[in-house]
């Protein structure tokens, strides 16, 4: 049986105060919360063996989006559950994905699992959550009749996802922060492309995490959030994270027919992915290992390796062939060291709000039973090159005729490396054709591209050139709003 909660109630990471949390429509609008902190549930349902043969049995007769549904429902108590049902259905619709089973699995000669995250509208696996997402944020802002500003910060795919999710929604402003050049030109043009008056891309001059700082900062300004209804589609948004946490059950449920644990490899540059494969973990799902795969931009590989956590300026983040993990700030870490201290907020607000904003990164590696925590978490980690992603590239196509994008590869490259007992399932993130002059210099062929993105770089481009300044971001945002 499931051990669901009566009532479902959001925390902030930051909280001491021990005061009762908020219900889920209300963090789903709010982002961030009040003292900075990102949202959790209060504790996460219980889910066993009974529960998990039930929705084997729903995936296979009903589909992804009624997993979504099981999902879901334990986390939201606020949203009667036809409602709730008909958003996951709408958002998990099996015609807005290439292929009918939305996250199928597959598996390759030498025994490793994929799981196909990239079917979607976007052609990344950001469309799992942001298809969900949208759906939410519209039911909801009809619901209380208003309308709502998303500010968001990305990397590559996470701007594509959103906009192709929330552009036609006439409650919703969209205003998508990307590092200036460091997207691929695919990626670049999915965004840039989109014409419409609700959305407006802003190309920053720095890395992803400058957008990222910059979201923060405004999400920081109380009086002018409240104003302009400022919400967020990054994975400080607790409910794109539990979108995440249903692909997780879809893979297992495809693929342990016996109920064995299996493990999961994970590109991770922003900490999000894999947090939903802990939040699973956590619930019950059999889970032997998380395997967190990072580029050279490996701030987080360095912390399960270390226990330091140091972040990186500008300057220290290397561009890569697998660019959307070009991160050196994981905003979304924060959940998982809430857990990790033992949801102690005094203790991460000291952490996050003072240790690394004062001198550029804590040490928890002095902690008692840090180690015995980490496994206890079930992580191993490790980090992938330029060179990898290449031989990894070539190794699929010419053993399986499977083609790989970078950063997938760089989750089949540590997967291979790490020797895991059991079953191992790396995570796809993203069509090939995003990143396409990788693949090109790997395999020396033109990558095919769904006929719905032909001629996509030779469209007109709508984007707004700005400093790292979040004063110019505000001003586009008050103008849009006069």
């Amino acid at each position: 049986m499931l051990g669901k909660l009566p009532v479902v109630r959001y925390v902030s990471t930051r909280d001491s105060s021990g005061a009762s949390g908020r219900p889920f429509c209300h963090i789903l609008l709010e982002g961030l919360a009040p003292d900075g902190g990102l949202y959790l549930p209060e504790s996460y349902p219980a889910v066993d063996d009974e529960a998990l043969e039930r929705w084997r049995q729903v995936l296979r007769t009903d589909g992804y989006a009624a997993l979504a549904f099981e999902v879901t429902s334990l986390f939201i108590d606020d949203i009667p559950p036809d409602d709730l049902r008909a958003i996951c259905e709408r958002a998990y619709a099996p015609e807005k994905f290439l292929d009918p089973a939305v996250a199928p699995v597959s598996q390759l000669s030498d025994g490793l699992w994929l799981l196909h995250l990239s079917n979607g509208p976007s052609a990344a696996f950001k469309d799992m959550a942001m298809q969900l997402l949208g759906e939410l944020f519209e039911y909801e802002l009809e619901r209380r009749d208003t309308s709502i500003t998303i500010l968001g910060a990305t990397s590559g795919d996470t701007g594509s996802a959103a906009e192709y999710a929330l552009m036609g929604k006439p409650r919703v402003r969209v205003f998508m922060l990307s590092p200036q050049g460091r997207m691929t030109p695919f990626q670049q043009a999915q965004m840039f492309s989109i014409d419409d008056r609700s959305i407006t891309n802003i190309a920053v001059a720095g890395v992803f995490d400058d957008c990222q700082d910059i979201v923060k900062e405004i999400n920081a300004d109380a009086e002018f959030k409240t104003r302009h209804r400022i919400g967020a589609v990054n994975s400080i948004n607790w409910a794109r994270l539990l979108a995440q946490v249903v692909y997780y059950f879809a893979a297992w449920l495809q693929i342990a027919d016996d109920g064995r644990p299996i493990s999961f490899a994970v590109p991770s540059g922003n900490f999000g992915n894999i947090a939903a494969g802990h939040v699973a973990r956590s619930m019950g799902l059999p889970i032997h290992r998380l395997i967190l795969a990072t580029n050279e931009n490996n701030v987080l590989d360095e912390f399960f390796t270390t226990g330091v956590y140091r972040i990186r300026g500008s300057a220290e983040t290397q561009e890569t062939s697998s660019p959307s993990m070009d991160i050196s700030k994981a905003s979304n870490f924060e959940r998982f060291v809430a857990d990790l201290v033992g949801r102690d907020g005094e203790r991460v607000a000291e952490l996050f709000g003072v240790q690394l904003r004062e001198q550029g990164f804590f040490d928890l590696s002095e902690v008692r039973a840090f180690r015995d925590q980490l496994e206890t978490h079930g992580f191993v980690t490790g980090s992938s090159t330029h060179a990898d992603r290449l031989a990894q590239i070539r190794r699929t196509h010419e053993q399986d005729g499977v083609l790989i994008d970078p950063h997938t590869a760089d989750a089949v490259q540590v997967a291979r490396s790490m020797q895991v007992c059991g079953t191992v399932v790396a995570l796809e993130t993203a069509l090939p054709v995003k990143f396409a002059a990788t693949i090109t210099e790997a395999l020396s062929i033109d990558v095919p591209r769904p006929a719905v993105f032909d001629g996509i770089e030779d469209l007109p481009r709508h984007v707004v050139e700005v400093g790292r300044d979040a004063s110019a971001v505000k001003e586009l945002i008050a103008a849009a709003s006069v």
